[in-house]
């Protein structure tokens, strides 16, 4: 999604990102179409935009100059071109400002509409389109204007809502800017005067005659001389009646971050509901949002309420009764309970009583779960994003530390430290508060494997707990004693973790359910299947209050053991694709169950990295999955042949795709002598698949008879097993191995019935990789017939998430361009594909050497000017696939 902010400098993001537009010019004409709103702008309009009076010799040029670098950046559909010109797609800040202010003038409740203009207000960072000169005077006038009421209608709301200080302090400094608007005077001199300035509130009278008579030579407006006699007279009708209204809820000193998304929820759904309920983790920032939203309406908070018995008093207390009435009626507007989850059946009764009492009344209430109430809406309060987090620390941090800027370190720090915190309210206060005495990288290394120690919550915080792990405590303390038990044993799950894991360590859907329900577990159900996540602090207080920790891990482990067991098999047949995403998505829980298991149970761990190697291989992580291999093999000398032929075998591999070819052969033949001679099906399935990787290595060396027997002994070891995926690849590596040894009719048959197999059975790696084969036997006689293999390699290796698979297409696509005559789209092909593997930490010279070898060579002869260019056209992977996939039709 485009989103261009004008109200101010010039901000552009695409996607949540920021991006750099240029210089003045395309400045000017992205502020340009903005004006326009969508529709066409005409190039002649534009270019006046642009350079006013003075435009270049040829501005259509340097307009479509300036265009397409924008699209680059925008992307071609967000920018486009018709007869009537030029019309950008993308939201706007001034949409979104008009769009709130018309809001706010079909609002019917002042502090729906002071939100609604708080909100607007926001928007606005300083004069807007600022790099347009006259083009965008009108709309700037229209827009200053609509700001500068906007400022007045929100003081007056103020008013009407009985804050007068707030507005006093607002017109002042709006005074200030604009002094010859009469009804900033108004709001300004009725806010002091209810104030009880009346001294002050003369003065000012005083002092707005002699400015328009001094300036401008003229007498107030009829409304100010009005407030002028009003005044005088000593009006009852200017004061507001200050003892009828309840106590003000206590307000908090620090500014307000974030939470956009949760108060428009708020003002929508108020709307069509009269009781809501803002659920969420202890120290999530419920209470502070209420209070934000709900502006001086009546707030009763129910803290350190013990008894159901003391509910109606507090009520009372908030509403500002002298008596406790028997029922509560009368009541209209919004009335705020506050931490109602220790209370939740009380609350429950008591809300349903009042709201069926009182048909104008509606209720707030926070709690760490619902009422249970029937018409009852929950808004989620979650931890605050990334950005907003930041925000919130640093805004923090500059409280204790005057004058204080992040460094550039310090923003890094900024960043783990807000992911350490899990975006908590709370716990970014208790860490900013900590920044008067110790550096960021001191904080964020109080986050260790211990509940995080910051210090006391401040005397005047909206919390009622004093400490972060009080807060924490107090939602673990209210459960019920099996699923406290049970809560207490989640902790060693890193990244989540679903019901079938949950249920492995003694969790059932109803404790599940319930601890959702009461805010200590989240439930992310746009996922499948659904995903469930505790936050790093309430993770940390679980670990340190387990009654058996050591056995909570043991269980954890075992369970990603065993995933691992029952998914491998699958990692190279038809559900390999599907395989590869539960494991990417379990990779922290096997990381954390791999280490376990190389402390406690070494022999365990190396069965299961050997088992991952297609894994580690497939999705790129070859220096985790080599050391973790080698630390396995290192500290399980003992463990069964298999499984150390196995780990060898895939340190091979690994050093095959991502270091060295060499090392990869040797590592290989050695896993061959460990494994010997077998006699179960798991050892002759491990045989066979060392065979064809014999076969491939040899074919990489050049020896192609060799390659050929291995792939036969391969192909007969997989006929002797059940696993009917497994022949598809060694016939594959034979199909490679007579195309070099000269037999290119048999050699392209045996290909193409490994991929009519792959096709058949739903083998989508298999397939892919005889496609890939069946190209490179066809580059020699005919080029341009290797791009239908290529592109159904591609389709099946995207489909199976293997990237480093995409790259090798990618760069045989490569070599037939250079075939054919097409050095550019080669060399840029040949200059994406090494720039990812790069990132990736993929080795494309080791994936087939001859073919690299002859693409080099090729690349040699091109022109330095041709490979300058095709350097600079920094594809993305989309980008180079889409090319790829256009070659040959």
């Amino acid at each position: 999604m485009l989103i261009c902010r004008v109200l101010g400098p010039l901000e552009v993001t695409v996607a949540g990102t920021p991006v750099e537009v240029g210089g003045p010019q395309p400045r000017r004409l992205v502020q340009a179409l903005i004006i326009a709103r969508g529709e066409p702008l005409a190039e002649d309009l534009l270019a006046e935009a642009i350079w006013g009076s003075a435009p270049p010799a040829n501005p259509a040029a340097s307009l479509q100059a300036y265009v397409s670098r924008l699209r680059k950046v925008f992307g071609a559909q967000a920018l486009t071109r018709s007869p009537g010109g030029y019309a950008l797609q993308a939201r706007s800040d001034v949409l979104h400002f008009e769009a709130l202010l018309t809001e706010a003038r079909t609002v019917q409740r002042p502090i729906d509409r002071m939100q609604v203009l708080g909100n607007a207000l926001k928007l606005w960072r300083g004069r807007p389109y600022p790099d347009l000169e006259a083009f965008g005077d009108a709309e700037r006038h229209q827009l200053t204007e609509q700001h500068a009421t906007a400022i007045e209608d929100h003081a007056a709301t103020l008013l009407a809502l009985g804050d007068a200080p707030v507005a006093v302090s607002e017109m002042r400094s709006a005074v200030d800017e604009d002094p010859y608007r009469e009804r900033r005077w108004e709001l300004l001199i009725l806010g002091l005067y209810r104030s009880a300035r009346q001294a002050e509130a003369f003065s000012a009278l005083r002092q707005v005659r002699a400015l328009l008579a001094d300036d401008l030579g003229v007498d107030p407006g009829p409304e100010l001389q009005s407030l002028e006699r009003r005044l005088l007279a000593q009006d009852p009708t200017l004061l507001l009646d200050a003892t009828a209204r309840p106590p003000a809820p206590r307000r908090p000193l620090t500014k307000f971050v974030g939470r956009d998304r949760e108060q428009a929820l708020l003002r929508t759904t108020m709307t069509e509901s009269r009781l809501m309920t803002l659920v969420g983790p202890g120290g999530a920032g419920k209470t502070r949002l209420a209070l934000e939203w709900a502006g001086p309406a009546p707030f009763a908070r129910l803290a350190d309420v013990h008894s159901p018995l003391d509910l109606p008093s507090v009520v009372a207390q908030a509403l500002g009764l002298l008596e406790i009435p028997e029922r509560f009626t009368g009541l209209d507007g919004l009335l705020v309970l506050d931490n109602c989850e220790h209370l939740t059946g009380a609350v429950a009764d008591l809300a349903t009583a009042l709201l069926a009492d009182n048909p104008s009344l509606s209720l707030l209430t926070t709690s760490r779960e619902g009422l249970g109430v029937d018409g009852e809406r929950l808004l989620p309060v979650d931890p605050l994003p990334q950005n907003d987090a930041v925000a919130l620390l640093t805004d923090r941090i500059a409280a204790v530390r005057p004058g204080w800027q992040p460094s550039a370190t310090e923003t890094q720090e900024l960043d783990r430290l807000a992911e350490a915190l899990d975006g908590i309210p709370l716990a970014l206060e208790l860490a900013a508060a900590r920044a008067r005495l110790l550096s960021l990288s001191d904080i964020t290394g109080l986050l260790g494997s211990r509940f995080p120690s910051l210090g006391q919550v401040p005397r005047n915080a909206v919390t009622p707990h004093a400490t972060l792990e009080a807060t924490v405590a107090w939602s673990v303390d209210l459960l019920p004693e099996n699923e406290r038990y049970t809560l207490l044993r989640l902790w060693p799950f890193e990244g989540g973790f679903t019901l079938e894991a949950a249920e492995a360590v003694g969790c059932d859907l109803d404790v599940l359910s319930s601890l959702v329900s009461r805010s200590v577990v989240s439930a992310d159900t746009t996922s499948t299947p659904t995903r469930y996540r505790m936050l790093e602090i309430i993770r940390a207080y679980c670990r340190e209050h387990d009654p058996d920790p050591a056995d909570s891990r043991d269980r954890h482990a075992t369970w990603s053991r065993d995933l691992v067991a029952r998914i491998v098999h699958d990692l190279r047949g038809k559900r390999s694709a599907r395989s590869i995403r539960v494991l990417n998505r379990e990779l922290p829980n096997l990381r954390a169950g791999l280490v376990h298991d190389l402390a406690v149970r070494p022999s365990a761990a190396l069965r299961t990295a050997g088992l991952l190697e297609w894994f580690w291989l497939r999705t790129g992580h070859v220096a985790e999955g080599l050391r973790l291999l080698n630390q396995a093999l290192e500290r399980a000398p003992e463990a069964p042949a298999v499984d150390r032929a196995r780990a060898t075998a895939a340190c091979g591999t690994l050093f095959w795709l991502g270091r060295d070819l060499s090392e990869g052969r040797n590592l290989v033949l050695r896993a061959l002598e460990i494994l010997g001679e077998p006699q179960d099906t798991e050892g002759r399935l491990l045989l066979g698949q060392l065979r064809y990787y014999e076969g491939m290595l040899w074919i990489y060396f050049g020896d192609y008879q060799r390659a050929a027997e291995s792939a036969r002994e391969s192909i007969v070891l997989a006929r002797s097993t059940d696993e009917a995926w497994f022949g598809t690849v060694p016939q594959a590596i034979l199909g490679a191995a007579l195309d070099g040894l000269g037999h290119q009719s048999e050699a392209r048959q045996t290909l193409r019935g490994a991929i009519a197999q792959s096709r058949q059975n739903g083998y989508g790696w298999a397939g892919g990789f005889a496609s890939v084969l069946l190209a490179r036997a066809l580059i020699r006689d005919d080029p341009g017939a290797a791009f239908g293999p290529l592109r159904e390699a591609v389709a099946w290796f995207r489909d199976e998430d293997d990237a480093a698979q995409v790259l090798v297409c990618v760069i045989t696509a490569a070599l037939a361009l250079f075939r054919l005559g097409r050095p550019l789209e080669a060399a840029t092909l040949h200059a994406a594909a090494y720039r990812h593997a790069e990132r990736r930490g993929v080795r494309l010279d080791n994936s087939d050497p001859p073919t690299t070898a002859a693409l080099n060579a090729e690349l040699a002869l091109v022109a330095p000017s041709v490979r300058a260019q095709a350097r600079a056209a920094d594809l993305s992977e989309d980008e180079m696939v889409a090319m790829l996939e256009a070659l040959g039709r």
